[in-house]
């Protein structure tokens, strides 16, 4: 399948979880992969969820439709069926070892492949130490990042 498709199948997987509600879905974008350059494009997303779950069984779940999807872990930065992280998490700060769970995601605020879906879902969106997401995507890194066609990505 392609990865606009896995991506879109993901986010509708995402959003039928019982303790999940979907509020704001960002486009698609395409980037150019991280690491190694012996691979596709990346196709990456964003959503803004309302959930009651802890971030732990949220990591749970996400971890579940990954591995529904077929993921399976190779080598570092490495083509993936899918991957779901949890970049943000309301306002909270939180470090966990096992499993491994960081938020804000540790390298969000470096990427602009994460920071411009959220920016465009969420474009007030405050972090824990009350910066916003704008003021980090002047000085990230940049992935030769660009919109899928909205035609495009209905595939």
């Amino acid at each position: 399948e392609n990865p606009v498709s896995q991506v879109n199948k993901a986010i509708d997987a995402i959003a039928h979880q019982d303790a999940i509600s979907l509020i704001a879905k960002a486009s698609l974008y395409s980037s150019s992969p991280r690491g190694p350059q012996d691979q596709d494009d990346y196709v990456n997303s964003a959503v803004l969820i309302d959930t009651a779950l802890s971030p732990e069984h949220l990591l749970n779940v996400v971890q579940r439709i990954e591995k529904d999807f077929g993921r399976i872990k190779t080598r570092v930065w490495g083509e993936r069926v899918i991957d779901i992280d949890i970049v943000f998490y309301g306002t909270e700060t939180l470090r966990l070892t096992e499993p491994d769970l960081q938020i804000p995601h540790k390298e969000a605020l470096i990427r602009d492949f994460v920071l411009v879906p959220c920016i465009e879902i969420a474009p007030n969106w405050k972090l824990p130490d009350g910066s916003g997401l704008q003021q980090h995507l002047e000085h990230c890194v940049t992935h030769k990042l660009s919109k899928i066609d909205r035609n495009l990505a209905c595939s």
